[in-house]
């Protein structure tokens, strides 16, 4: 009888608890979600390390230099009409 409840005491604590197997699908789920938060936000550095690039002194865009001043100083001229997409829009 003693050793029926050894096995049911260690099968218990092997399966439920901190360190049990229910502990190992949940860590297991929260890394899988990590790590696609991880690949998104690497995603949108490179797409930020680009745009610094290409505003840097060595290699200045004049194209998306002009970008940023019409999309923060809201310049444009009496017969210019300027459309700003999305990201998503650009992608399709």
């Amino acid at each position: 009888m003693l050793v029926v409840f050894a096995i049911f005491y260690l099968g218990f604590h092997a399966v439920s608890g901190d360190r049990g197997l229910y502990a190992l699908f949940r860590e297991t789920r929260k890394l899988d979600t990590l790590t696609m938060q991880l690949e998104e936000v690497r995603a949108e550095r490179l797409a930020l390390e680009h745009k610094v690039k290409l505003l840097s002194g060595q290699s200045l865009d004049l194209d998306m230099l002009d970008e940023q001043v019409r999309r923060i100083l809201g310049l444009t001229g009496n017969d210019e009409i300027v459309y700003f997409l999305d990201e998503e829009d650009k992608a399709k």
